[in-house]
Parts: C-alpha cells; structure tokens; sequence
C-alpha cells in the first residue's frame, strides 16, 4: 500500500517512536528525582523536628506549660504535611501533563502518515476505488474528532478535580488553623 522509495522513508518512523520513548523516559526520570528528594528532605525535616520536639517537651518547667508545648507540636507537622502533598501533586500534575501533550503529538503524526499512507494508495488503487477510500478517510476525520473531544473532555475533568482538590486543601488548611487558635 504504501511505498518507501529511500531508507530514509523506512527508518523515519522508527526514529520518531524512539525519540518520543526517549522522551517519555526522560520525563518519568525527571519526576522519579523530583520525588526522591522530596521524600529526602521530608524525611530529614521530620527527624529534625521530631527531635526538636523532644527537646521542647523536655525543657518544660511545669506540667501547665508541658500541656501547651505538646498542644502546638502537631500544627507545623500538619502544615508541613499539606506542602509535601501539595508538592506530590504538582510533581504528578506535571508529569500528566508532559506525557498527554506526548501522546497527542504522537496521536497527530499517526493521523497524518496514516492520511499520507491513504493519499499513495488512492493514486496506485484501481477505478472505482474511490469510494471506499473516502469512506475510510471520513472514518479517520470521524475517530480523529472523537479523539479530541474525548481528550478536551478529560482535560476538563482534570481541571474540576484540580479545582476540587485547591477548594478541599484550603477548606481544611482554614479549618486546622481555626482548631489552631481555639486551642
């Protein structure tokens, strides 16, 4: 159906795919390091202030002021714990995000040597072909449609959980904050 007439036409595919692996690889390393040292340093930051904690508690003087040092221990624990998920979520929103725009290139340049591929074989097919050529070509816009519509649907869902998730994170943050001062 199609005719590769140079090396080069044969080759050229198979170079786009491992770029685009090389690529997707590349991405899912730079998330892999992000997420390691966030992880590190979290840990390091829990340690040190568990430690600092340990050592508040034991300066206590009274049972009084023992009572209102364990009482503000957790809220920077709780603060610290709501950035390192706020930080997991923008290192994974990133990488969603990396990869989809990936895909839908990918997505775009099989449509188009797909079409390319049809166009050859339109030229070399016997009369009276050419009906089910449009007919596979109407089927290709139809899927591509589909496609884009299905794609622009879930990129809406993903901004309404996004949108969700702020709304949550916030109610809560004020929530904890107010518990915070109450006590």
């Amino acid at each position: 159906m199609s005719k590769f007439t140079t090396p080069e036409q044969f080759i050229a595919p198979s170079k786009v795919m491992l770029n685009n692996l090389t690529t997707l690889v590349s991405n899912i390393a730079a998330r892999s390091e992000r997420l390691t040292a966030l992880n590190l340093n979290t840990a390091r930051a829990v340690l040190e202030d568990s430690v600092a904690g340990a050592q508040t508690l034991m300066d206590a003087k009274s049972p009084q002021e023992l009572a209102e040092l364990e009482a503000a221990l957790p809220h920077p624990m709780i603060d610290k714990a709501l950035a390192y998920a706020r930080s997991v979520y923008e290192i994974a929103t990133e990488g969603q995000h990396e990869i989809a725009a990936l895909f839908d290139a990918q997505f775009a340049e099989i449509n188009k040597t797909f079409e390319k591929v049809l166009d050859q074989a339109v030229d070399t097919a016997p009369a009276g072909s050419e009906g089910v050529f449009s007919s596979v070509k109407s089927a290709l816009a139809v899927s591509s449609n589909a496609y884009e519509n299905a794609n622009k649907a879930a990129w809406q869902l993903v901004e309404a959980a996004e949108g969700n998730l702020a709304a949550a994170t916030e109610a809560t943050t004020k929530a904890l904050i107010a518990n915070k001062d109450a006590t």
